[in-house]
């Protein structure tokens, strides 16, 4: 798979439903079209051992401790604690690469073992950290696949709320903290965070690339091509800046007056 087979799979992606959603090949191709010199396989060699140890576990064990279990016990998957700005963290690729990842992108094989086996567990789109929810016969449980997997309480779940700056009122709604995201979501979070990461870094063409993800993901939504603009700006690429602003303005009227305003900016610099 090359960059431009990268961005079909996208592509295609972002034209699907929510419900069809092809979330383990779209990060594969994320990660392909981050860096093309790599095989995809790894990562659905350890994809498809998640499906086989979790459907084994759940001959023996709960939903929650099942896949807690095979994925941190039996695959190692865990969260790495020093090395977190690394880039390969926040690919699916070198997650199956170093066994250690983002919360975000460990999900991704979480959610996919799950469903493969036909358990109900989405994203929770929690401030600061990505969580998972699972449906129990007791009612949904939080579960975090940085810390192993483990099951998040509810009194935990509104300490880091309150941490991440969310008011009390809002902290102790556990309805509010546990809400689920579609897989669309999770992918799009996590091209979010390598786009904030290479921006910080000065690494505007891993920037663009990760906002290009993101544009092809969810086609209708104008902010991603914003973001593609202020990248290329920042190599200097005005012209390509320029196009992707009049995609933004083309995709929302609302984004217009943004839009129109850095368009100005950037001809200034043209001129």
């Amino acid at each position: 798979m090359d960059r431009d087979e990268a961005e079909t799979i996208l592509a295609e992606a972002g034209g699907a439903s929510n419900d069809a959603f092809p979330l383990m090949e779209a990060a594969i191709a994320c990660a392909i079209h981050e860096n093309p010199v790599r095989d995809p396989a790894l990562a659905r060699e350890l994809a498809a051992a998640g499906v086989e140890r979790l459907a084994e576990r759940l001959k023996r064990e709960s939903p929650e401790e099942a896949l807690a279990e095979a994925l941190s016990g039996d695959l190692g998957l865990s969260g790495d604690l020093f090395t977190l700005d690394d880039p390969d963290n926040a690919d699916v690729l070198g997650v199956a690469a170093r066994k250690r990842g983002l919360a975000v992108t460990l999900g991704v094989y979480y959610l996919h073992a799950a469903r493969r086996c036909g358990l109900v567990v989405r994203g929770v789109d929690f401030p600061g950290h990505f969580l998972l929810r699972i449906e129990t016969d007791e009612g949904p449980l939080a579960l975090d696949p940085f810390s192993e997997g483990r099951v998040v309480l509810p009194s935990e779940l509104t300490r880091r709320a309150l941490h991440a700056g969310l008011t009390p009122n809002v902290a102790d709604r556990l309805d509010r903290l546990m809400a689920p995201v579609d897989d669309r979501a999770v992918l799009l979070r996590l091209q979010n965070i390598v786009y904030a990461h290479a921006t910080n870094a000065g690494d505007f063409a891993r920037a663009e690339r990760a906002a290009l993800r993101r544009a092809l993901l969810d086609p209708t939504d104008h902010r991603p091509w914003l973001d593609v603009a202020a990248a290329r700006e920042g190599q200097g690429a005005l012209a390509g800046a320029l196009e992707a602003l009049q995609r933004a303005t083309t995709l929302d009227g609302g984004a217009a007056l943004a839009a129109r305003a850095a368009r100005e900016r950037v001809r200034l610099r043209l001129n």
